[in-house]
């Protein structure tokens, strides 16, 4: 299971309207290796600026990566979190988080991590399985 689902809020889903604030508590106690990431990556964006702040660093344990493919594998949670912190979140294999800010500023960065080419230029033997 990917999320540790409280009944609560269960319940609000079955009734159809959730509260994205409940959500996102779900999702941080759930995926706390992913929440922490994501969290320290916005933190160090803020006070150093520039266009973008990554992770270069592989997780500890299956775990801690299996919590982050979660979290940037779902729409859902990848856009709560987007909302929540204020950013637009990118992905590259498997442990290689960036984030970025909303303003137009960072749009061609954000454009080239993503490309097919920055897909190809992050590539390495070590990551193959990861």
């Amino acid at each position: 299971m990917s999320l540790d689902v409280s009944p609560a809020l269960l319940e609000q889903a079955e009734r159809g309207e959730v509260d994205e604030a409940d959500f996102v508590d779900c999702v941080k106690n759930s995926l706390p290796y992913a929440w922490e990431m994501v969290s320290s990556l916005v933190a160090r964006l803020q006070v150093d600026g520039g266009a973008f702040a990554d992770n270069q660093t592989p997780p500890p344990d299956e775990q801690a990566r299996g919590q982050l493919l979660r979290a940037m594998a779902s729409n859902a949670i990848r856009g709560a979190m987007e909302r929540h912190f204020g950013v637009r979140l990118a992905f590259q294999n498997c442990h290689r988080v960036a984030v970025f800010p909303l303003d137009a500023s960072a749009d061609e960065r954000l454009e080239r991590f993503t490309s097919i080419r920055g897909q190809l230029l992050n590539q390495s033997p070590v990551l193959r399985d990861c």
